[in-house]
């Protein structure tokens, strides 16, 4: 099998990427599927790997490199594509005694963070990797670092220089694409016009066939209740909306309501497999019902059983997954963050990989 390499941010430093990245890679199934690699420093991911064992008995080595193609790809030792911009005096804590950083973003985790990813954009377009895959970083940190972005989306835009692309959130059955993310919602409003309903419809069905769907169904949602009712509370649906999904139907793109549909019901819909991905019109009306069903808080034990999701960038002309929550600085450092989430995009970096590849072929 031609497994294809996958780079792997570290995240924020401070954050809770780096122990989440060890019990990743720590999982010798991964490499029978993948060539792992993480873009980040040494000395945060010895210091995660210490922990690790110390709090789960995971053993791993730290195989530091400075080219892809050092490295061993071997279960049991993790390659670490060093930057070397945080030194081990950097990081508040002692791994024989585990216990969260409480740091919170900083302008040196900001920069390191951002740099982990700028760097695995340009490992990913020279060709070096088959796709990439990113751990959280903190938007206040970069940009007091001097980064100026709303998020990932925006950075991959920029620096691969795509003028067309979206979010799109999955777990499980339910995926989502947004219309428009880091704005604010009298903003997003704005936003909703014919032509960005329209390329988003168009990304939808993209990334459904990308992921082996041959007909996808899309489901659209309103923006407003009820969609409107014909106007009365908005008419967004009409104007801009509906034009969207006519045109998108007239290039054979399969949307089975034939309108917008209410936000209310989309996606009960969607998780009864009426539709394979749902359009969404803001960021909170994709991201909620996401995290509703992704994460899972047991209340009676005081800690999250799952932390599930996946953020994929689509338009771009390299592979983006995610994982789809924070930094978790709370928590961070103690060796109890969960890696499903980050499990996820990886197995989704893995899956559109294999199809592009296959393509290639």
């Amino acid at each position: 099998m031609n497994r294809p390499i996958i780079g792997i941010t570290m995240g924020d430093p401070f954050g809770n990427g780096p122990e989440i990245s060890v019990k990743a890679f720590a999982d010798k199934a991964l490499y029978d599927r993948c060539k792992p690699i993480l873009i980040g420093d040494v000395s945060c991911m010895e210091y995660a790997a210490k922990v690790a064992k110390k709090v789960s008995g995971i053993d791993v080595k730290i195989n530091p490199v400075h080219d892809v193609a050092e490295a061993k790809f071997e279960p049991g030792t993790i390659d670490v594509y060093d930057l070397g911009m945080v030194k081990p005096e950097d990081i508040p804590g002692d791994p024989e005694d585990p216990k969260p950083f409480k740091l919170g973003y900083t302008a040196l985790g900001g920069d390191a963070a951002f740099n982990y990813v700028k760097t695995v954009i340009e490992l990913a377009m020279a060709g070096k990797v088959d796709a990439t895959v990113t751990n959280a970083f903190s938007k206040e940190g970069i940009n007091m670092a001097g980064h100026h972005f709303s998020g990932h989306t925006e950075v991959y835009a920029h620096y691969t220089n795509t003028p067309k692309y979206a979010m799109m959130l999955a777990h499980e059955e339910l995926r989502v694409v947004h219309v428009s993310t880091h704005v604010s919602l009298r903003e997003a409003c704005d936003r909703v016009k014919k032509q960005r309903v329209l390329d988003v419809i168009r990304l939808a069905d993209e990334a459904c066939r990308d992921l082996g769907i041959e007909n996808p169904k899309i489901g659209v949602a309103g923006l407003n209740p009820h969609c409107g009712e014909d106007g009365m509370f908005g008419t967004e649906e009409i104007e801009e909306i509906q034009p969207a999904i006519d045109q998108a139907m007239a290039e054979g793109i399969n949307i089975p309501d034939k309108k917008p549909t209410p936000p209310d019901t989309v996606f009960s819909k969607a998780l009864g497999g009426w539709y394979d991905i749902v359009v969404v019109m803001y960021h909170d009306q994709g991201h909620i019902p996401l995290k509703v069903k992704g994460f899972v808080y047991n209340k009676a034990e005081g800690h999250w059983d799952a932390v599930a999701g996946v953020n994929i960038t689509l338009g771009l002309p390299i592979i983006r997954a995610s994982v789809d929550h924070g930094t978790g600085y709370g928590h961070a450092g103690d060796g109890h963050a969960n890696e499903l989430s980050l499990t996820n995009a990886i197995d989704y970096a893995i899956k559109m990989a294999g199809a592009r590849m296959a393509k290639k072929a």
